[in-house]
């Protein structure tokens, strides 16, 4: 889900109006911003970040779309009517549709112009009717490429089987094909496209927001201490115990009474507000690929580290053996040479780090050791089970 807001309707002063009439009063305004900063937990502006971009609002959120149908216009690289009989009888289907009767004539539809597609597209939140949202295009057949195509009319349904939008219009195609006697040439993906503004929505979804008395904010990475920083925040704002953490997903606010129909105006108000989000210890590993990323909370107990590597090589050079050049008997005969090397590296020290190193040593500790992304991975999870490594490991 993404979140829809609208911009900060008033600066940050305005929230303060009618404060600066004398300097006594400015004077109160700085020391009540200050102590704002500090319940809410300030750090330096750089570790903080506005709840509009760590929340998405419950309710407020995209909806997929998809629909099925023909694109014509292609230049011989569309669908095989033989091999793609769904395609024929969607052109059939069309034809008749027009008035045209073709289905005597089934075996002499040869045309390779048409092509079969699934259309996609996202209705963003609050979206009106009679507005346009980009669509994509996707090969459904064997066509070879969608460049010079045109979609037909293609009713967009939604995951409730109603009609929300409708696409049509010529394709923009990233990638071509080429091709000749002795060779071929393929750049990008020429069986997928684009319509920029290529639907128009008929059918709008109803949320009316101004009339909940309960909003739920939805942490995009789930933590107790967040949420209920979140919950200070919003609180101290406020003036009033509206936000309450009650899992560490959701933020529950409770309309305030000088919000009442109005919660557009209290997202817009609380949207800009900033905490500092925690971050559990955590280290995930991309095994298909050797990427290792930390967080700066992972911490190790005291633990001694060597690694070594034992490499067999084995090398297979036949040879040939044969005969005399003046011998009555014997054949010619290919005669196996293996050769069989053992190379255990055993020149690796042990390597200490000490209790409750930080990720900056921790990664110099192992660099020390001459260590690859791949044994990383090997002796982050043994010392994990060695209990040493305060810390999640996610292998994805």
């Amino acid at each position: 889900m993404n979140v829809a807001f609208r911009n900060l309707r008033c600066p940050p002063s305005a929230l303060f109006s009618g404060a600066f009439a004398t300097p006594v009063k400015t004077a109160a305004i700085v020391i009540a911003a200050v102590t704002f900063l500090l319940a809410a937990g300030a750090a330096p502006a750089s570790a903080q970040s506005r709840i509009k971009d760590i929340v998405n609002v419950e309710g407020v959120r995209d909806n997929l779309l998809v629909g099925y149908g023909l694109v014509v216009g292609l230049n011989g690289t569309g669908d095989s009517l033989q091999s793609a009989p769904f395609t024929q009888q969607s052109l059939i289907g069309m034809l008749e549709r027009l008035g045209i009767n073709t289905r005597d004539q089934i075996d002499n539809l040869k045309t390779a112009n048409v092509a079969a597609v699934m259309v996609t597209a996202t209705l963003p939140p609050f979206s009106r009717q009679g507005s346009r949202i980009d669509v994509t295009v996707s090969a459904l057949g064997d066509s070879d490429s969608l460049r010079g195509g045109t979609l037909l009319v293609t009713p967009m349904l939604g995951a409730d089987g109603e009609v929300y939008s409708v696409s049509q219009g010529p394709l923009v195609v990233e990638g071509f094909s080429a091709e000749g006697n002795g060779q071929s040439i393929i750049k990008g993906v020429p069986t997928t496209a684009r319509i920029p503004n290529g639907a128009i929505i008929e059918r709008e979804i109803g949320f009316n927001l101004n009339q909940l008395t309960t909003v739920h904010l939805n942490l995009r990475n789930p933590d107790f201490t967040t949420s209920q920083r979140i919950a200070q925040s919003i609180n101290t704002f406020l003036g009033t115990p509206a936000a309450a953490a009650i899992n560490p997903a959701t933020v529950r606010i409770k309309v305030p009474n000088k919000y009442a129909a109005n919660t557009v105006a209290l997202l817009t108000d609380i949207e800009q507000l900033t905490v500092i989000p925690d971050q559990q210890a955590r280290v995930v590993v991309a095994e298909h690929s050797g990427v290792i990323v930390m967080g700066e909370k992972v911490r190790i107990s005291t633990v001694a580290i060597a690694q070594g590597n034992l490499t067999i090589r084995i090398t297979e050079t036949p040879q040939v053996s044969q005969p005399n050049a003046f011998a009555t008997q014997g054949q010619t005969q290919v005669v196996d040479r293996t050769n069989i090397e053992i190379d255990n590296d055993d020149d690796k020290r042990l390597a200490v780090l000490d209790r409750g190193v930080t990720l900056q040593e921790l990664v110099n500790g192992l660099n020390a050791l001459g260590i690859g992304p791949r044994d990383m991975i090997s002796i982050l999870q043994t010392i994990k089970a060695a209990g040493a490594l305060q810390a999640e490991i996610v292998v994805i």
